[in-house]
């Protein structure tokens, strides 16, 4: 366990996952072993959204890929970079073809080995600052790579009636829990707030795009997005794709307004 802290803010890193966030010893995360989801935050690379309708694979200009649901990322291991007493560094580096175990199979998925046909470098760092809690990530590969980055935190949820609110739009979590395991689109949003308890905000920079996912009434991810996969055919994915032309930096900030 990795912690940093600034103030009364405090983070507890595992991994690579988040698995705390305190602002004056209130718990933000969603906490491993309570109903919902078995993490508490992974993220979604170089895919997002389900394939398994098309075979598990996805076109890419060098052909087709094998890939589960979300990418292959969250299925190999993070190394740490760096650390001090406020961030954090972590790092995933991958060699084109190489295959990587599915964690899915055989149970949930026909596929025991997925690739993907490009090299690629991801970054995650974790930040405190005196405006909160910084994730960054930074996408370095192949000019030209396709690609789609999610990030998936779980919140924990502390009341009976939470609100999501966007600048435009209130959400009620009975929304979210009828749009079940495709998740509740918020298009064109680069912040979004959990009023709970205590309210936490979301400001994101280079995503465009949230969704939001439970299926319990104790948790709640709130998941910035550059696409929203529910939108196509899964044979048509690839027109989801963004490219990658220089280091693709994408930002999210948890900030606490009491």
């Amino acid at each position: 366990m990795i912690k940093i802290r600034l103030g009364d803010q405090q983070a507890g890193i595992e991994a690579g996952e988040l698995v705390s966030y305190k602002v004056t010893d209130h718990e933000f995360i969603h906490q491993k072993g309570s109903p919902g989801w078995g993490s508490s935050d992974t993220e979604m690379f170089p895919i997002i959204g389900p394939v398994d309708q098309a075979g598990f694979t996805v076109q890419t200009d060098k052909g087709k890929a094998i890939q589960d649901q979300h990418g292959l990322l969250r299925q190999f291991p993070y190394d740490l970079v760096a650390s001090d007493g406020v961030s954090a560094q972590f790092e995933k580096r991958y060699k084109a073809n190489t295959p990587i175990k599915n964690s899915k199979f055989p149970k949930k998925s026909t596929e025991e080995w997925l690739y993907w046909p490009y090299d690629f470098l991801f970054t995650k760092t974790f930040r405190i600052t005196d405006e909160g809690l910084e994730i960054s990530f930074e996408v370095s590969g192949e000019m030209g790579m396709p690609f789609m980055l999610g990030y998936h935190p779980a919140f924990k949820i502390h009341t009976k009636a939470p609100i999501i609110k966007t600048k435009n739009r209130s959400i009620a979590l009975a929304e979210v829990l009828a749009a079940g395991s495709r998740a509740l689109e918020v298009a064109h949003c680069n912040e979004i707030s959990l009023i709970d308890k205590a309210n936490i905000t979301l400001r994101t920079e280079g995503f465009g795009h949230f969704m939001c996912w439970t299926e319990v009434d104790n948790m709640l991810c709130l998941e910035p997005i550059t696409f929203y996969p529910y939108q196509l055919k899964q044979e048509e994915l690839h027109k989801g794709f963004r490219h990658l032309n220089t280091n693709s930096a994408h930002k999210v900030t948890f900030s606490v307004k009491q």
